[in-house]
């Protein structure tokens, strides 16, 4: 948590400090951006290269190490499949939603400008297409309670 509060206003700061340079100077803010996210690919392989390369600590010994191995990996392989599930239905049926909900719409106000009394049918097509988060968030819930 305290990681976050900490890289939040960096984040953003950085968010606003591309935006500036971007109005500014166009073409140095293209070459910016891209130094910037090689350099951000090049700390995330090295995070990556670290932590597949590292071992665990061994600090505690006979029956608590037992005890500590045994719930952890019973936990680690349950759960996170679990809650990565959850996360690819929720993801997924968000983006088909925005997708959908997008040519609906658009096809629902360019209906509603030529005959305006088609205002209810226009916006049950777009509430079932709505829907479809809905029913990712169903299965994200159900699959975040059997973690």
């Amino acid at each position: 948590m305290s990681t976050w509060l900490i890289g939040l206003p960096v984040i953003l700061g950085g968010a606003v400090a591309a935006r500036l340079a971007a109005r500014r100077w166009r073409r140095g803010a293209l070459i910016g951006f891209l130094v910037t996210g090689g350099l951000v690919m090049a700390g995330a392989l090295a995070l990556l290269a670290v932590s597949a390369t590292a071992s665990p600590a061994h600090a505690a010994t006979g029956a608590v190490a037992a005890y500590t191995a045994a719930h952890t990996a019973s936990a680690a392989s349950g759960n996170g499949a679990a809650l990565i599930g959850a996360a690819i239905a929720v993801a997924g049926s968000t983006i088909g939603a925005g997708i959908a909900v997008a040519y609906t719409g658009a096809a629902a106000l360019a209906a509603m400008s030529e005959r305006p009394e088609l205002f209810g049918r226009a916006m049950v097509v777009v509430g079932l297409a709505e829907g479809i988060a809905i029913y990712g968030l169903i299965i994200g819930i159900i699959l975040v309670g059997k973690a």
